[in-house]
């Protein structure tokens, strides 16, 4: 009670109010207004009436050719029936009349008839009410529009957003503090570790800053989170603003930007005059790359004012005069390399925290966090299910859940299984499939050695992504692909990049050593070779010509610019040995595949008869690998796991031995690994 009293709520009068009160008046007026006792006749039956000597007097309304004639009391009921009682009260009639001057003649007449000797008076009606409207109401009116307009375009009032003068205005989205329903703590987020840790103290500031103050320590101003899109640096921030139970500003670095001269810097300085108000709060500004672009290199050739002057009342407002004490600035961006390096300086953003791709244990805290509204049964497990999936970030791993749960429920399950999490992954990295495209049977044949070529290689070299299924079925624009379980590695040598390209160049070789001729369904691997090789050259100086000399440009300063870091000549020998890395590989390939064309041949064979095929089909016929690689390790662990399952389930049915064992014979092949990279 005593904090309703200290903050009571404020009324908004809006001017649409003021209006409906004015309408609300006048059909009151209208409908709770006494009735009189008049009763409309025809002219006609006035002179009837007449006649018989009812009428006792006669008061004529000139302005409106209106004539009443007002009843005797001994002449009620024979006017007005059953209802005289109603009529007693001063009751007379009405009664249209062609015009003033012929009811003068016929009133003379009925006088000289001794019809009528009563009194009569002639008036013109004053409709008060009526003139007060005509007269006053329009002025009243045309002065609420102009009041109605001027808030509207000031933002206030009954306008809000959206008027000439509002544009100013910030756009953020505010979440107060105490707000349990939008609440998000770091219990929310799973993963970010490291991330986690770097923020954590910038709640330990907002919850208790005394602690760093009477050391004399200042908290930082601002942590930008850097990272690929999906990892969950929007999530980190508002966990922070959760944790920290402060007031929390959300707003995207493309809301600063307008049409209008000025308008950024403006809804700059609105934000942070609200921030302070609210102060300790935090603000936080999602990709802000959009106005925090280093100045001078923008494409537009000369059109960055208005964005350049955002920014510089952004610095101004992060680190200038005015003191923001209370206020923390949160980031987020996955292009920090195009950041204004005034933008990025300490006493602005101090920290840079990196918001990385999720290693394999913070990928099973992320799927426990995404499973708990999904029913799955026993057969998943979450371990396994984040070996599945190396590189995926926390929004991919969302949507696996989800489409497993879409799948389960397409295929009528009460629970998400396994193979509903496999297939999720498969539809997620290649694409729905496509049983019903139109392939010839030339052309089946074509994909399926294509395919077999990129499978034998992978299977014979050592450093080449061990191949976990593979498949002729169309997939989305692929009409063939090949998974692979590429090892989590943060170093990359040069042998295994070659290795890597010769198993991509696998499918044109086959195409080249079986058929004789090459096709079109070589692109994304020429493509991915060609950009592969690129970099040995040009950025990592791993070539016998350009040995240790690198043209990448980390800050982006030939993005927009019409000179190369090098020269002609050396652009020329750059392309030289890019081919002969490229040529190179492609002749190793087709050696390959001669020298292991009868296995390569089975294989393409089962494929056609399969039209999918796994590790296990490939190990049958090349033999196990003399390396040991992730997804044999990964392999093995599924194996153990299904036996586990098997020996629990003869446990608790003995006599469903032979069901059970073909049941784990036919799960087998659906967990032999996950789709990575798609041919």
């Amino acid at each position: 009670m005593s904090d309703n009293k200290k903050n009571p709520k404020k009324v908004n009068i809006n001017i649409e109010w003021l209006y409906g009160i004015i309408a609300i008046v006048l059909l009151g007026m209208y409908f709770l207004s006494p009735s009189n006792n008049a009763k409309e006749v025809s002219y006609s039956e006035f002179d009837q009436y007449m006649r018989k000597g009812y009428i006792e007097k006669i008061v004529v309304i000139s302005n409106k050719d209106i004539v009443k004639g007002f009843v005797k009391k001994d002449s009620l009921a024979a006017v007005y029936g059953d209802k005289a009682d109603l009529h007693a009260d001063n009751p007379y009639i009405e009664s249209h009349i062609p015009s003033t001057d012929k009811f003068d003649e016929y009133i003379q007449t009925v006088k000289k008839e001794n019809i009528f000797n009563g009194d009569v008076r002639y008036e013109e009606s004053k409709d008060y009410l009526g003139n007060l409207l005509w007269n006053i109401l329009p002025f009243i009116f045309f002065i609420g529009l102009w009041i109605f307009l001027m808030n509207r375009m000031s933002g206030s009032g009954g306008g809000g957003p959206g008027g000439i003068f509002s544009v100013g205005k910030s756009k953020a989205t505010v979440q107060e503090k105490g707000d349990q329903k939008n609440k998000v703590t770091f219990k929310d987020v799973a993963g970010l570790a490291g991330a986690k840790q770097e923020v954590e103290e910038i709640v330990s500031f907002l919850k208790n800053p005394q602690k760093y103050t009477e050391l004399g320590g200042k908290i930082p101003k601002g942590a930008l989170l850097v990272g690929p899109p999906g990892t969950g640096k929007t999530l980190l921030a508002k966990a922070v603003a959760g944790e920290a139970d402060v007031p929390f500003f959300s707003m995207s670095g493309s809301d600063f930007v307008e049409m209008f001269v000025g308008v950024g810097a403006s809804r700059v300085r609105d934000l942070f005059r609200q921030a302070k108000e609210k102060s300790p709060c935090i603000i936080f500004i999602d990709e802000i790359d959009a106005v925090g672009r280093a100045r001078g290199r923008n494409p537009n050739m000369g059109g960055n004012d208005e964005r350049e002057n955002t920014l510089n009342q952004l610095l101004t407002e992060m680190d200038g005069f005015s003191t923001n004490s209370g206020i923390i600035i949160l980031a987020a961006t996955n292009r920090a390399d195009i950041l204004d390096k005034a933008l990025l300086r300490a006493g602005r953003f101090d920290r840079q925290i990196q918001v990385e791709l999720p290693d394999v244990h913070e990928r099973e805290d992320i799927f426990k966090v995404h499973l708990k509204n999904v029913k799955i049964d026993d057969t998943v497990n979450i371990d396994f299910l984040a070996k599945q999936t190396p590189g995926f970030s926390g929004a991919d791993i969302a949507n696996v859940c989800n489409e497993a749960a879409l799948i389960a429920a397409r295929k009528s399950k009460k629970a998400v299984q396994k193979d509903d999490f496999l297939d999720a992954v498969d539809r997620i990295i290649g694409g729905l499939e496509k049983k019903t495209k139109i392939i010839t049977e030339k052309e089946k044949k074509a994909i399926a050695y294509h395919e077999a070529g990129h499978a034998t290689i992978s299977w014979k070299l050592q450093y080449a992504n061990p191949l976990v299924k593979v498949t002729i079925v169309p997939r989305g624009k692929a009409l063939g692909a090949a998974w692979y379980l590429p090892e989590e590695r943060q170093l990359t040598t040069k042998e295994q990049m070659l290795d890597e390209m010769c198993s991509t160049l696998g499918g044109r070789a086959a195409e080249e050593v079986f058929f004789g001729e090459v096709s079109t369904g070589a692109l994304n691997d020429l493509e991915r070779v060609t950009k592969q090789a690129q970099a040995i050259v040009a950025y990592y100086g791993m070539s016998d010509k350009l040995t240790n000399v690198s043209y990448f440009d980390s800050t982006g300063a030939y993005d927009y610019g019409f000179a190369k870091p090098y020269s002609e000549k050396t652009a020329e020998m750059i392309d030289s040995e890019v081919q002969k890395i490229i040529s190179e590989q492609y002749e190793r390939a087709k050696n390959l595949l001669k020298e292991f064309a009868e296995g390569h041949n089975k294989l393409a064979e089962l494929l056609i008869e399969r039209e999918v095929i796994f590790a296990d089909d490939l190990e049958n016929i090349f033999g196990k690998r003399p390396w040991t690689s992730r997804a044999d390790e990964l392999r093995k662990e599924n194996d153990a796991q299904q036996e586990q399952e098997k020996e629990k389930a003869n446990e608790e049915q003995p006599s469903d031995e032979s069901a059970n064992t073909e049941n784990a014979i036919n799960e087998k092949p659906e967990n032999d690994g996950e789709p990575k990279t798609e041919k």
